[in-house]
């Protein structure tokens, strides 16, 4: 029998709706945890992952320092974000210093090895220069057979050393002059130990006098005077309010009661 409703915005009030078919929509599949653990896992791996990055989660609010750190500055964004940073810069630095080191090695070794072949067991200084020069010279040449580097580049370095202490010492560096006395008390055992026997104490007098008077460029404004300082405390005037009652003056001995007596001064 048809029926004689009338249908209701283009729908016959017995045709099923949208929830309706909704309703009718099988349900989801239930996961067996005992027969396939694989898939249990990997749902729980993606429920975790999308949690933390809800708000208030884990992963969304360390996005988020990330996203702020450029905004707040280096005092206002995140302690993670500056250890990050740090350890960055770290690695970096000792990445440079280790290739900076093979480079530096090289080129100190090209260097040393490019310097002049001086003659070092030949007389050829003269003069009072001579009277040090040669006996250091002796030394070097005795004793650097056993190097793997020639006596020559040794003498040389003991030039460079000796120059950089002078000129740094002449600026008042504490590390150049270290260097320097070091180089001088070298200096003197060399002269002492390779000098001839019949002038040895001439030679050794003339290698201190020589660095002495070397040393006054080297150490220049280096005193041995111990250093007083005074420390003032409370130097500054200090101004305090006093009030001060000048004493009455006394009347007559008649013309005073016998109750009353003058106001003194404790």
């Amino acid at each position: 029998m048809q029926s004689d409703d009338k249908p209701v915005n283009g729908q016959h009030p017995n045709s099923p709706s949208f929830f309706d078919l909704i309703d009718q929509t099988p349900p989801p599949p239930v996961i067996d945890l005992e027969a396939d653990p694989g898939t249990s896992r990997f749902a729980r791996l993606c429920a975790a992952w999308d949690t933390s990055w809800k708000e208030g989660g884990f992963l969304h609010d360390r996005w988020e320092d990330l996203r702020q750190a450029p905004e707040l500055g280096w005092h206002g964004m995140a302690n993670w974000v500056k250890a990050a940073i740090g350890l960055a810069g770290i690695c970096a630095v000792i990445i440079l210093l280790d290739g900076a080191t093979d480079v530096l090695a090289a080129a100190i070794h090209r260097l040393l090895t490019a310097v002049p072949r001086v003659q070092v067991s030949t007389d050829t200084s003269n003069g009072v220069f001579a009277v040090v020069d040669q006996p250091i010279r002796t030394y070097i040449a005795a004793h650097s057979a056993s190097l793997p580097i020639s006596a020559s580049t040794v003498y040389t370095v003991w030039q460079v050393v000796g120059l950089f202490g002078l000129v740094g010492g002449f600026f008042r560096s504490s590390g150049a002059r270290l260097t320097w006395t070091a180089f001088g008390a070298s200096s003197i055992a060399m002269v002492y130990s390779a000098a001839p026997a019949d002038g040895r104490t001439i030679a050794t007098g003339l290698a201190v006098l020589a660095w002495t008077a070397a040393s006054a460029f080297a150490l220049r404004g280096l005193t041995l005077r111990p250093a007083f300082f005074t420390h003032i405390h409370n130097a500054a005037h200090q101004i305090e309010p006093h009030i001060h009652i000048p004493a009455p003056a006394a009347p007559p001995a008649e013309d005073t009661p016998d109750n009353v007596h003058p106001l003194q001064k404790r």
